[in-house]
């Protein structure tokens, strides 16, 4: 039996997550769970679960869990450093990180000391923080298996491979729901044609990323810092029917591709039960019935933020976190309908045009480019929106 931590509990990854821990529940018992302002789904998982620490955002959202649990004998605690009690809580075994954004670095970072396997699905420690978060976990011990379905995919594929036979390895992006629009129409997209993705059901902050294509831009960052790449060998194609999520190009001319159906159980079990693979509770891929699997080029005048992205996992030093920060502070006002889609995207580049280039070594720094960048990006919304 292997005791699992959710950090995220709440959000997409965090219920498939328990869902997969309630299928598989004579191999894993939850015992920790962090999660955001869902009080009444996580009093629900505390019930079914009964961990022995929980955490939640504020003060006064752990006394409001805490009269409405009654009977709960366990931890309840609050805060940035409530969601790192959890993270590294004794006895565990695995740590899911899908806590969503820079919130989630901090967090991450203290499941990478703790020695636990580190199923990663926050996107967001790789970019800021690649290289300490992989220091910590090689000084520690601690096993990092990707979450995300692409990185998954390249886990998997290069499993029983050597480094140096690797030649390039492309992710995969669905296109989003404005893969096909007219170019000229896009500006006029709303907010919620923007959440209707076409082929994944995930939070609102992530479906837009896929709709603008930054969620791969952050990924072929994370893919440097997960596998050890260099930016020539990392590559994006458009594939609408989100079945292939990676390949690898070896350099005997090889191409190795993984496959699965469009559903993040199965990337997530992996990731719990690895290098084990459980039975699926998900029907089988029949490629016959799809019978068609497209690839294109991404078009960088329909996804700017690509350019951007490519240069930050260039230029590396304090541009990644730049990136990230004022993506996540553009991404904010379009929810809150403060701007429309394409501005996401002049948000972004606007701001970088103006970053101070950093040396970034640890936490601290870290959120310091973040804090200074988010305000960077909200005082250009002011004056430009």
């Amino acid at each position: 039996m292997k005791n699992i931590v959710v950090l995220g509990s709440t959000g997409s990854i965090g219920t498939n997550t328990l869902d997969l821990a309630e299928r598989l529940k004579n191999r894993f018992s939850v015992v920790g769970l962090a999660a955001g302002s869902n009080l009444a789904l996580l009093r629900r998982q505390v019930e079914k679960f009964r961990p022995k620490i929980v955490s939640v955002k504020t003060k006064e959202q752990a006394l409001a869990l805490s009269d409405s649990l009654g009977d709960f004998s366990g931890r309840i605690a609050y805060g940035p450093e409530g969601a790192a009690e959890v993270a590294a809580w004794e006895k565990t075994d695995i740590v899911v990180s899908a806590i969503t954004g820079i919130d989630g670095l901090g967090p991450t970072l203290t499941a990478a000391r703790s020695g636990a396997r580190l199923a990663l699905a926050n996107k967001e420690s790789m970019v800021a923080a690649g290289a300490l978060l992989q220091a910590l976990a090689r000084a520690s011990g601690t096993e990092i298996i990707p979450i995300d379905s692409e990185h998954s995919g390249i886990f998997q594929c290069l499993a029983k491979e050597r480094r140096e036979n690797v030649r390039k390895v492309t992710l995969t992006a669905s296109g989003g729901p404005f893969f096909q629009t007219p170019l000229g129409a896009i500006k006029e997209k709303t907010l919620e044609e923007a959440l209707s993705h076409p082929r994944w059901k995930m939070g609102r902050k992530v479906t837009v990323d896929s709709a603008t294509l930054m969620n791969k831009g952050l990924e072929l960052i994370e893919a440097r810092w997960l596998f050890g790449l260099a930016p020539g060998e990392l590559a994006i194609l458009i594939h609408p029917q989100s079945i292939v999520h990676s390949l690898v190009e070896m350099r005997d001319g090889s191409t190795l591709a993984q496959l699965s159906v469009t559903d993040m159980k199965i990337p997530i079990q992996y990731a719990l039960t690895y290098p084990e693979r459980e039975e699926s509770p998900l029907a089988p891929l029949d490629l016959g019935r799809v019978r068609a699997l497209e690839f294109y080029e991404v078009e960088e005048n329909r996804y700017p933020l690509i350019r951007l992205a490519r240069l930050a996992l260039k230029t590396e030093k304090s541009l990644p976190v730049a990136l990230n920060a004022a993506n996540e502070a553009a991404v904010a006002a379009f929810l809150d309908r403060r701007i429309g889609f394409s501005d996401i995207a002049e948000v972004v580049s606007g701001v970088l045009e103006k970053h101070d280039l950093t040396d970034v070594g640890g936490l601290e720094d870290i959120l310091e480019v973040n804090r200074r960048t988010r305000a960077q990006a909200e005082n250009f919304i002011r004056q430009r929106f």
